[in-house]
């Protein structure tokens, strides 16, 4: 059980990195762009963060973060339809922004508004931060394999505070007050017999 506890909280902490490494890459300039229009207008520079050359990166990475919170909630095949869902969460991440690496076009609607031609524009990508953002997602897939695979085995939260059923659940004892009742009560019935509730038993045989 402590096994399982441990490599959950492995899982978890995994998922929330990952997620928080592609947020955190998406905030960053990623690429600059120059445009170099006819002469004499003088060339024009953009520098575009990660969430305009990829925005699936961001948006995924808060449906990886949602579904890692949703994992301590769910068990059972809960588990491992959340895991399914924070693999594909992963690769997006890991794919949008691994297209910013491999070349794809990150011309903005911004510069295309500039009405300068594709051959006329240079794109300089700066390769640091969408490797932190692959690596973010490439965390997430592997916390949701792990999820799928075995989370049926790991502990669901709250179980320790569940409610014990069947025979070891703890016997009804009458309050304070049904007992009280329960003495004057039979105060009466001995008076109505004609005895004195005062009184102790008397000794055998008398």
């Amino acid at each position: 059980m402590r096994s399982s506890r441990r490599e959950f909280g492995v899982v978890l902490a995994a998922a929330a990195l990952g997620a928080a490494l592609a947020l955190f890459a998406g905030g960053q300039v990623w690429a600059s762009i120059t445009a170099e229009p006819r002469p004499p207008l003088p060339p024009v520079t953009a520098a575009v963060t990660g969430g305009e050359v990829a925005p699936l990166a961001p948006a995924a990475a808060l449906v990886l973060l949602a579904a890692t919170g949703a994992l301590l909630a769910v068990r059972g095949l809960g588990r491992i339809a959340v895991g399914l869902l924070m693999v594909l969460a992963g690769a997006g991440i890991a794919w949008s922004s691994g297209r910013v690496l491999a070349g794809a076009d990150v011309v903005t609607d911004r510069l295309r508004s500039f009405g300068v031609p594709a051959s006329a524009l240079t794109t300089d990508v700066a390769p640091a931060w969408p490797v932190v953002a692959v690596v973010g997602g490439v965390l997430g897939i592997v916390a949701g394999l792990s999820a799928v695979v075995r989370g049926r085995r790991w502990p669901a939260m709250g179980r320790r505070y569940e409610r014990p059923e069947g025979p070891a659940s703890a016997p009804f004892r009458p309050a304070p007050e049904a007992r009280d009742e329960q003495r004057a009560q039979s105060a009466w019935t001995a008076l109505d017999r004609g005895e004195d509730p005062t009184e102790g038993p008397g000794p055998p045989g008398s």
